[in-house]
């Protein structure tokens, strides 16, 4: 299932190890990642959870193997494991650290938005890859990154679908560390263990009192999310966008 899970001083290590595909996601992953994140939750001998991957990569978005051949039914199955795998993140009550380099693109994006810190490699490229394939932003990206932004700033990264490159995310408040690449792995631990190790009841406390400082909330934009892909999953356009990936070639929109 290219997903290890792992106890170490009191945090659980969570690592994407799919690193020959940079990571993208499979449906079966999505699935281990939903699971781990809720044993992580509930399980009181973790006390922080660390998110990392494999490779030179965080996450290179989801796989692209199945792209194009999806059916309403199949994009919604599909999209109902991304929010399963979102949810359980965001709902984790205790400290949660994305540790990030390389692609951390569309649902990996997501990914690391959702958890309360991000240290990431000075090659992390983050990007909102959707609209180069037709698509709108899932795994909740709408929600967490108009939550940092603002409308404004959360629009034209998602509109765009360019890259921000480390330095940038950290001017944006979208990273709370760069660091260099050799030191990436043990950092982003040391932070994580730094957190199990403090008053993790009060944090997870103060996490649910943070929550309630947005509207609309997580579970409403998932909702919206889940029939807005699958509109957009039966347009020209992502058929467009599909294509053109695949022959690399820049894609033409019609707007249809």
């Amino acid at each position: 299932m290219n997903v290890n899970y792992e106890m170490r001083d009191a945090v659980a290590v969570i690592t994407l190890n799919r690193p020959d595909k940079l990571n993208a996601l499979t449906p079966e992953m999505r699935e281990a990642l939903g699971t781990f994140f809720e044993q992580a939750g509930r399980d009181s001998e973790v006390r922080a959870v660390l998110l990392t991957s494999a490779g030179k990569a965080f996450c290179a978005s989801g796989d692209v193997s199945r792209m194009g051949d999806f059916t309403p039914q199949s994009g919604r199955d599909l999209l109902k494991l991304a929010h399963r795998m979102v949810r359980n993140l965001a709902n984790i009550e205790k400290p949660v650290v994305a540790s990030v380099r390389g692609a951390v693109a569309g649902i990996g994006w997501s990914m690391a938005l959702a958890c309360d810190a991000v240290i990431a490699s000075e090659t992390a490229k983050f990007s909102q890859v959707f609209r180069h394939v037709g698509l709108v932003p899932d795994g909740g990206a709408v929600y967490f990154l108009t939550q940092h932004l603002g409308l404004l700033r959360a629009k034209e990264l998602v509109y765009s679908g360019r890259r921000v490159e480390a330095r940038e995310a950290l001017s944006m408040g979208l990273v709370n560390q760069v660091v260099a690449d050799e030191a990436l792995d043990a950092v982003a631990f040391e932070y994580a263990r730094e957190l199990a190790a403090g008053p993790t009841f009060a944090l997870g406390v103060a996490k649910k009192m943070f929550k309630l400082m947005y509207q609309p909330d997580l579970e409403t934009l998932l909702d919206a999310e889940a029939w807005a892909q699958g509109l957009a999953l039966l347009t020209d356009d992502h058929q467009e966008g599909v294509r053109a990936f695949f022959d690399k070639r820049p894609p033409v929109f019609q707007g249809r």
